[in-house]
């Protein structure tokens, strides 16, 4: 079948502990896109979560395309559509930032926007209400973000090891509305300037290659302990750090998936094995997928 569309985008592990709505890793699990105009919107999915990401109704691409279009005031040709998808959907793995971003890209595909890479970015980020996991997956690699009303700003972060993840993914999905809500309204100064420590400590930790750092820098006081009772898997995870290749863990996103950082892709079979007793021996039923911080998003090489 032919397509006169294709984009891959990657997934996601937002906050990484500390750096929460400000720091995103891409991670080399895919939402694979091709799409051609049609005389009407038609769906077809494989992959991961097939029956989700082939559902038409209130389908999350689609909207965000036909949401651009409407804002942009031009028209919306209806599209078919085939995605491939790698990514865990409502898992803290970025399927959401992937989705909004194909819809922003498409519509300034087919209804001829002609916007940079810059605008798709800026685009999904507001749609989705956050910019890390949006920037992650549009340009890849280790991002931090800032921003609020005006310009949407990200940075790479070089990171000087070739650390690789293992993400801990449970059966049942985490709604972020859920996730968001167990949170408070305000933090004290200790707090906020403990994950400030941290936060920094992590961004050097990546840059220097120090993985005898990450562990530390990895600690969280605004929003890993108020969702560990939502997200068991943290709390039974987290003594693994220092052991078996594991440099450090934390939440992926806003849970309940768990995101191992390893040392090497050497240390992967290990810590595979250290994870799944520790998840066993708690009664917790989850899949441990191994993967790499993957480098290059598809904003890289967005032609508008």
């Amino acid at each position: 079948m032919d397509h006169d569309f294709e984009l891959s985008i990657p997934a996601s592990s937002a906050n990484l502990g500390p750096a929460f709505d400000a720091a995103a890793l891409a991670l080399s699990l895919f939402l694979h896109v091709r799409a051609r105009t049609s005389e009407q919107f038609v769906i077809t999915a494989a992959g991961r979560d097939a029956a989700i990401s082939g559902n038409p109704d209130r389908h999350l691409i689609v909207e965000t395309y036909l949401q651009t279009l409407a804002a942009a005031k031009r028209e919306a040709p209806p599209l078919e559509l085939h995605l491939e998808n790698e990514i865990p959907i409502g898992r803290g793995c970025g399927s959401s930032a992937a989705a909004r971003l194909a819809g922003v890209a498409l519509a300034s595909c087919y209804g001829k926007l002609n916007w940079s890479a810059q605008q798709v970015f800026e685009a999904a980020a507001r749609a989705e209400g956050h910019a890390d996991n949006a920037a992650a997956a549009w340009w890849g690699g280790l991002v931090v973000t800032q921003g609020g009303e005006g310009h949407l700003h990200w940075l790479e972060v070089p990171v000087a090891k070739p650390w690789v993840v293992l993400l801990a993914v449970p059966r049942q999905p985490l709604a972020t509305s859920a996730a968001r809500a167990v949170l408070p309204g305000q933090y004290s100064r200790q707090d906020a300037v403990a994950n400030l420590q941290s936060a920094l400590l992590l961004m050097g930790a990546f840059q220097q290659g120090r993985g005898d750092l990450v562990g530390a820098a990895l600690g969280d006081r605004w929003h890993q302990p108020y969702r560990a009772a939502l997200c068991p898997l943290l709390e039974t995870l987290q003594p693994l750090a220092g052991g078996n290749g594991i440099l450090g863990v934390a939440l992926s996103g806003a849970g309940p998936s768990v995101v191992l950082l390893l040392e090497s892709c050497d240390a992967n079979e290990g810590a595979s094995a250290a994870a799944r007793k520790a998840v066993d021996a708690a009664g917790l039923d989850a899949e441990l997928l191994p993967t790499k911080i993957e480098t290059c998003g598809p904003g890289r090489e967005w032609k508008s």
